[in-house]
């Protein structure tokens, strides 16, 4: 219960500081944003690559189980 609590608390102080009557920070965070989705881009890119890369061994090894399997 305390850490719903805090969570609420917490991301309504994130609100309030990207409006522009609190402390009107959006374009600090846009300015972030903008320099960090590129980077979380080609992290994602990254992720997906190695994803696919396992997912190709996977099936390789899927089908010399089968031959193999077949053979026997």
């Amino acid at each position: 219960m305390k850490a719903l609590i805090l969570g609420i608390v917490i991301l309504a102080a994130a609100v309030v500081s990207v409006l522009p009557g609190g402390l009107g920070w959006w374009g600090d965070v846009l300015a972030f944003l903008r320099g960090a989705l590129p980077v979380i881009a080609a992290f994602i890119g990254l992720i997906a690559v190695f994803i696919g890369i396992a997912d190709i061994k996977d099936q390789a090894e899927a089908k010399e189980e089968e031959a193999t399997g077949k053979t026997a």
